[in-house]
């Protein structure tokens, strides 16, 4: 924005805010690194001065954030949509699983200043999506499908589908699949119902390859049947 902004009316403090963040969100995009936000700039973008900026913000960290909170306030909703509805509490956690890998990967500056940084604790975004999916958990746990402790078992499935989106985001020259889609599949697959088979063997035990693949070869067989 060109020029000087004019002086704000009384109650206009929350729209100014929001002009901040759409700035600095514009800023972030464009630039897809977080180095390039700073309070200078957004305010330059607004046309108010810096101080002003800190008005709102405590400093370029607080702003960072709560851009990204932005668009991560959402994802909660959207995960609850695609498994609402769906009466096999394994199918709604797969549904879980895409919407956050494909939110993810539509939002890879997001993702990587919320989830690929070191920080102090979770941000409130990212701990609501993780109640989801424990609550996702859980109701395998309750149908017997999944047995442990569900916050134990949400913390492996989550790493996994992190670790899968994580690499995409910040290998993107890597050979993947031509089938994105596919690979996220893949890694919710192999993730669920190998969660599955392991909350049902003993931590302590080993099973030979031949049981293991007598009892696969019998989960196959019951799959095939329905």
């Amino acid at each position: 924005m060109d020029g000087k902004r004019q002086r704000a009316n009384a109650g206009d403090g929350e729209k100014l805010r929001e002009e901040i963040l759409e700035a600095a969100e514009a800023l972030l995009i464009e630039a897809g690194t977080e180095e390039a936000l700073t309070l200078r700039a957004v305010a330059r973008q607004v046309g108010v001065t810096t101080p002003s900026v800190y008005l709102h913000f405590a400093g370029k960290s607080a702003l960072l954030e709560a851009v990204c909170l932005r668009v991560w306030h959402e994802l909660a909703a959207r995960m609850h949509d695609h498994a609402s509805g769906v009466d096999d509490p394994l199918r709604a956690l797969g549904r879980c699983g895409r919407v956050y890998a494909n939110f993810a990967l539509d939002h890879p500056v997001q993702y990587r200043v919320l989830m690929m940084r070191p920080t102090s604790g979770l941000s409130p975004g990212a701990d609501a999506c993780f109640r989801h999916i424990v609550q996702a958990v859980a109701a395998c746990v309750d149908a017997g499908i999944m047995r442990g402790a569900p916050e134990s078992l949400a913390v492996g499935l989550w790493s996994a589908l992190h670790g899968c989106v994580t690499l995409l985001i910040a290998h993107p020259e890597f050979a993947w699949p031509a089938d994105r889609d596919a690979l996220i599949d893949g890694t919710i697959r192999m993730a669920g119902f190998g969660s599955v088979l392991a909350s049902r063997i003993p931590r302590e035990a080993t099973p030979s390859s031949e049981a293991l693949s007598a009892g696969l070869d019998a989960l196959t067989k019951e799959w095939r049947g329905h």
